[in-house]
């Protein structure tokens, strides 16, 4: 699990009476080897509070459920472990009664042939039905390993406790997130309207700032100014910035650190920008370097205000641990049906390229002039695996809904402005179909990773939103 922020798991070891309890106890300490080598910490009880430390009474559920209590704040998910068949409704009472609202992973031992005598036989291939079929009587979601049994040691049980792990972060990460809103969308981007009481409703608040403060805190700062001389250093350290006017990037610093300054204050995760075209007339810049290096640092930062793309790119980003980009599903790729061009014009993260420079808007320049447009980063994207997520707030049928996918940016000759790569997709055309069928925009979240699996188990089981994972 290297490159992962530290986790915290609740362990529920079940156990029953007339199995053997001796496997409750390998079992509980064979889960807890396991997760703490995968640097995950463990929450579970110790042995003087249960019988072996697993839960198989009332009473026992009843100091489970206290023990995950007092720790609520740092449990990220919970696994239940069925060494032996255990008892199904400890299970569900435990996670009744702690009120976690977590992630729950229910892992399953095997059975060994030749040890299927009384002593040693489990019956946790059977268990895991039982345990299942009650947590879906008490309304708890919970999510499955691969194989309907696995040792915990094994390979398959550690891909899916890193799946898993990536399901909590995107689940955590989503529940209470705080976005900024800076500047009303652009005009002409109806595509990019989102419904705030929708995403209020999974827990999501969207905090604004109009661009005329962003402006009037601008005007107020001096070129000298330590917080913009800091901000003009990592700029310059972050892009090449040849042949781009130094007063230009006076701005961008400017604008940088008064962006940094409000969401700090103003305890917001992520960002969505106006772009077109007020910054470029009232400030004389782009704001794409200054979002480029927020995405780059895991604050996902999206344009023309597209809040539910930011939403998109930050699920990806809580899964994979990585930077975000969003993107246009823009150009068909010659006659191949399924390769694309995703195109921004651009502020990419620099982790999306295969190098970059700081540039000129052109699309715009010709409208408000090239001086005033200077700050894109430019250049194509590298090649590698690709997850992708759109969201979108569906306010006539009052739902969240999206979709997810995985595809890869190839290596194929692209000359254009911007930053731009081939994509390729099994399936797509069947994916544009359904894009345009249902209404979607533009617009997408994309990120080097394969992790649209673990954004898909968290947005549809835990958080209730209506989504489609494409395959071929």
């Amino acid at each position: 699990m290297a490159n992962m922020r530290k986790m915290t798991m609740g362990v529920i070891v079940g156990n029953r009476g007339f199995f053997p309890d001796h496997l409750a106890k390998t079992g509980r300490e064979e889960m807890i080897h396991v997760l703490q080598n995968a640097g995950v910490d463990v929450v579970v009880l110790g042995s003087e509070q249960s019988k072996h430390g697993a839960v198989e009474t009332y009473e026992e559920a009843k100091r489970c459920a206290e023990l995950f209590k007092s720790k609520a704040d740092l449990i990220d998910g919970v696994i239940v472990t069925l060494p032996n068949f255990g008892d199904e409704r400890a299970v569900a009472d435990t996670l009744r009664l702690s009120r976690l609202n977590v992630p729950v992973l229910v892992q399953a031992t095997p059975d060994t042939p030749g040890k299927m005598a009384i002593t040693h036989r489990r019956d946790s291939f059977c268990g895991k039905m039982s345990a299942c079929n009650i947590l879906r009587q008490f309304g708890i979601p919970y999510s499955l390993t691969t194989l309907h049994t696995m040792t915990p040691d094994s390979p398959e049980f550690k891909k899916d406790l890193e799946w898993f792990a990536g399901v909590c972060r995107v689940v955590k990460g989503l529940r209470n997130l705080r976005i900024g809103a800076l500047g009303a969308r652009p005009t002409a981007f109806n595509t990019v309207r989102y419904s705030e009481k929708l995403l209020e409703s999974s827990g999501i608040s969207v905090e604004t700032l109009d661009l005329s403060e962003v402006l009037g805190r601008i005007s107020r700062m001096k070129d000298t100014d330590e917080h913009v001389l800091l901000k003009l250093k990592s700029i310059q350290s972050y892009v090449t910035t040849t042949d781009i006017p130094h007063a230009a990037l006076i701005k961008m610093a400017k604008l940088g650190a008064v962006v940094d300054d409000w969401m700090k204050s103003a305890q917001v995760q992520i960002s969505a920008v106006q772009c077109w075209t007020s910054l470029e007339e009232n400030l004389g810049v782009v704001p794409c370097t200054v979002m480029s290096m927020m995405s780059d640092s895991l604050l996902s930062s999206a344009c023309e205000v597209d809040v539910c793309g930011v939403l998109g790119m930050h699920a990806l980003q809580l899964a994979s641990e990585t930077p975000s980009a969003l993107l246009d599903w823009n150009n068909n790729y010659g006659n191949d049906p399924n390769k694309a061009v995703c195109f921004h014009c651009s502020n990419l993260p620099k982790h999306f390229f295969k190098d970059v420079k700081m540039d000129f808007q052109e699309i715009i320049a010709g409208t408000v002039g090239k001086e005033n447009t200077f700050g894109t980063c430019v250049g194509r994207v590298k090649s590698g695996a690709m997850s992708f997520a759109r969201f979108s707030t569906d306010d006539v049928q009052g739902r969240i809904r999206g979709y997810t996918g995985s595809g890869r940016f190839t290596d194929d000759p692209l000359e254009t402005f911007g930053g731009a790569g081939v994509v390729e997709i099994p399936g797509l055309q069947g994916l544009l179909h359904y894009i345009c069928e249902k209404g979607f925009e533009h617009h997408v979240a994309a990120n080097f990773s394969s992790v649209a699996p673990i954004v898909h188990e968290a947005t549809t089981r835990y958080l209730g939103w209506d989504m489609y994972a494409h395959t071929e």
